[in-house]
């Protein structure tokens, strides 16, 4: 079975910079960025047999928003309901519960998320980024 933690004493950051540079997302991403995202979010670190097989991170006020980011769970691991159970314990978070606002982008696994509550957005021309280079 496997074992969710908020510990970040306990990730991996080995294995998590190692995913996320060849993820579509964040290719290129340095180790240094992904230390610092660890510093500055909510991280979560899935692991069998004390090995880290996934992560997501939720940048957040810990009161009205919340933003899911970087969830995976590694490929040879997929298939298995890993991510929905990761889903399960943000979800499931005590500090996260009076967040009113939950944000998360993705290309490819809509059909995860659908299950958990996200839907496309209601009122897009609301909603703007500012992308930089």
């Amino acid at each position: 079975m496997i074992a969710i933690s908020t510990d970040k004493k306990k990730l991996q950051i080995n294995v998590i910079h190692g995913f996320l540079t060849t993820s579509y997302w964040a290719k290129g991403r340095t180790l240094n960025e992904v230390k610092k995202t660890i510093k500055h979010c909510l991280c979560y670190g899935v692991y069998l047999n004390e090995n880290q097989i996934g992560f997501a991170r939720i940048a957040t006020d810990y009161t009205v928003f919340a933003y899911v980011m970087d969830l995976f769970i590694l490929p040879g691991h997929r298939g298995k309901g890993y991510s929905k159970h990761l889903m399960n314990a943000i979800n499931e978070e005590p500090k996260l519960q009076s967040c009113k606002v939950w944000m998360l982008k993705t290309a490819d696994a809509h059909g995860l998320y659908k299950q958990f509550g996200y839907t496309e957005l209601k009122h897009p021309e609301k909603v703007m980024e500012r992308l930089l280079k």
